[in-house]
């Protein structure tokens, strides 16, 4: 179905260099470059692929934007999660349409933008007023106005507690993930995942150490690391720079045994403590 550019879209921008420009369309607006304008009104009404003109004669190239190029030059107040990371991680998670899904730590909503466009239901916790608007606006300029009803954003700190409970999935993009573990087995529901993104390996073990005291197993730790080739004729050889380290990607799931477990051992240690006290009683 040809879907023709409308006033408030986002479009990519591309030049014969390969230069990319993320543009928001405005009615009697204009895209400005050293090399002089593009009036929008030549981008309104047209289709994908559109070749377009600037006054001093550069051509551009005009598409829609993927999620990964709007997350690279979207307007961000913090340090975005890269595209990279961004399917693994819902993979790790295992996403699916209709999820429960909390996340924490929402920066510029380039990880609510993944979620949401695989169809979860996200409540967001962020404890920065300015970040939290910020991600909305991300959100709604990419997805439209209407997956805000989908996106329950709080301005909020998780190590405070989490109100909600039944949650099918956990995605936190914290400092100390740790501090979240005792708190997800009880917003959770059994078999739940959670994933941590985390950038030094001393965080990574940290939060290794609190899951494997907690209700969570089959735990595993991965990084992911992105090489581009450079192809051109037949010089074939890997490009001399590559997106290396950008954080670790921890993931958990909830066990029902070990909430069954942990109902004994608690169950267990209230006898014993009667026991005693009637011991005590008697003596």
């Amino acid at each position: 179905m040809n879907r023709p550019f409308e006033v408030g879209e986002r479009i990519l921008l591309f030049d014969s260099k390969g230069r990319r420009y993320l543009v928001s369309l405005t009615d009697g607006g204009e895209f400005h470059t050293h090399s002089g304008p593009v009036s929008h009104s030549e981008l309104l009404g047209q289709e994908e692929g559109v070749v377009v003109r600037s006054a001093r004669g550069a051509r551009y190239t005009a598409v829609r934007p993927t999620l990964a190029e709007v997350v690279l030059k979207m307007p961000r107040g913090a340090q975005v999660i890269y595209p990279k990371d961004l399917g693994p991680i819902l993979i790790l998670a295992d996403i699916f349409p209709g999820a429960r899904v909390l996340e924490s730590g929402l920066g510029s909503g380039a990880l609510s933008m993944a979620l949401l466009r695989a169809g979860a239901e996200v409540t967001g916790y962020e404890i920065r007023a300015d970040f939290a608007s910020r991600a909305q606006v991300n959100v709604a300029g990419f997805l439209g106005s209407a997956s805000l009803d989908h996106y329950d954003v709080r301005v909020r700190d998780i190590y405070d507690g989490i109100e909600e409970t039944g949650f099918d999935r956990i995605v936190l993009d914290l400092p100390e993930p740790w501090k979240v573990v005792k708190l997800a087995e009880s917003a959770m529901r059994a078999g739940g995942i959670m994933v941590s993104y985390l950038p030094t390996i001393g965080q990574v073990s940290t939060l290794r150490e609190a899951l494997d005291r907690s209700g969570f197993g089959m735990a595993e730790t991965i990084e992911v690391l992105q090489r581009s080739w450079h192809i051109e004729g037949q010089s074939v050889r890997p490009d001399h720079r590559m997106v290396a380290h950008t954080g670790f990607l921890t993931s958990a799931r909830l066990l029902q045994d070990a909430h069954i477990a942990g109902a004994e051992i608690r169950q267990d240690a209230n006898t014993r403590a009667v026991g005693d006290e009637v011991g005590d009683a008697e003596a």
